[in-house]
């Protein structure tokens, strides 16, 4: 029985004072998996420091975290895929129970959830947006993680290679969560120390801008997982607004006989007709994406989920 190939893929840009302790963690703590790491544009010696690392160096020139991560997912052939950031804040002696978890428990998703006693390492703000989102998404898709936008994750094959990465840029996290839970993967957690960056290294990630960008690939998520249900809400609030300008024209016709107001009928109408139209939208992309999610099913199953069966 052969051991499984394991990649390490760390999408890097403008990581030169943490990539060598991130590669070297890894390294030891998994003796032979394969180390990859992405350069994304980096304007320092990122790709210089972590080729002397030991890691085998690609670069993407596409800017974004969602790019790096498509290339790797699309180029690298192995049974389990460890994902990870280069700034040195996940701590690497945890890979070795994510992927453990993954290989005993034979599942598709391991989270390594954050857990952290400097506010340093990670801020209240970025706290804050996290649980909203992770929240967010729990109630729209089904909780399955404490910690959804962590960046340290281990990925079976068969959820890799069943996964068409659309996100730019830390959208990327939001996107392998809902995949998960659609296709109804098994998904395990396990709670992973997180410290603070080195002092000179500064974060990539923007909590407004990114934060705003998140919700918005949630809400289109939903928009395309939950048609029904999102095309019925706002079929819901046009009913309503129709009928709060349409009924009190209504109850004057019945009392009077005359409509005063004819341009308010007409549009209390027209936006009854815009609601029929919202709710059959619904129903047809549900259709739709009931079709497209048996397909995106029966590929994910016809992947075996190691090439090689581990010991």
């Amino acid at each position: 029985m052969n051991h499984p190939r394991i990649a390490v893929i760390i999408p890097a840009y403008n990581e030169e004072l943490t990539i060598r302790n991130v590669v070297r963690g890894f390294a030891n703590t998994l003796p032979g998996a394969q180390i990859y790491v992405y350069d994304n544009n980096s304007r320092d010696l990122t790709a210089q420091y972590a080729q002397e690392a030991g890691a085998l160096v690609r670069t993407e020139t596409r800017q974004g975290k969602g790019h790096a991560v498509r290339r790797a997912f699309a180029d690298i052939e192995a049974d389990i895929y460890l994902l990870v950031d280069g700034d040195d804040t996940y701590d690497a002696m945890a890979a070795r129970t994510m992927v453990d978890k993954l290989v005993d428990e034979r599942l598709d998703y391991v989270n390594g959830a954050r857990v952290h006693q400097n506010k340093e390492a990670y801020r209240p703000g970025h706290t804050l947006g996290n649980k909203v989102l992770t929240n967010t998404v729990g109630i729209l898709f089904g909780r399955q993680t404490t910690d959804m936008l962590s960046g340290y994750k281990v990925l079976s094959r068969r959820f890799v290679k069943s996964f068409p990465l659309l996100s730019v840029g830390f959208e990327l996290e939001t996107e392998l969560m809902v995949h998960a839970l659609e296709l109804a993967m098994p998904i395990g957690e396990v709670k992973t120390h997180y410290k603070e960056r080195p002092s000179g290294s500064t974060s990539k990630l923007n909590t407004y801008r990114d934060g705003w960008r998140i919700l918005w690939t949630i809400l289109k998520l939903f928009k395309d997982e939950r048609p029904l249900f999102f095309f019925g809400i706002i079929t819901g609030l046009l009913v309503m607004l129709s009928m709060a300008i349409g009924v009190p024209i209504i109850v004057n016709f019945l009392e009077t006989g005359l409509v005063p107001r004819f341009p308010s009928a007409i549009l209390a109408g027209l936006i009854g007709v815009i609601s029929i139209f919202s709710l059959t939208c619904g129903l047809i992309l549900d259709l739709t994406r009931k079709a497209r999610h048996d397909t995106k099913r029966l590929f994910y199953l016809s992947i075996p989920l190691f090439q090689r069966q581990p010991d």
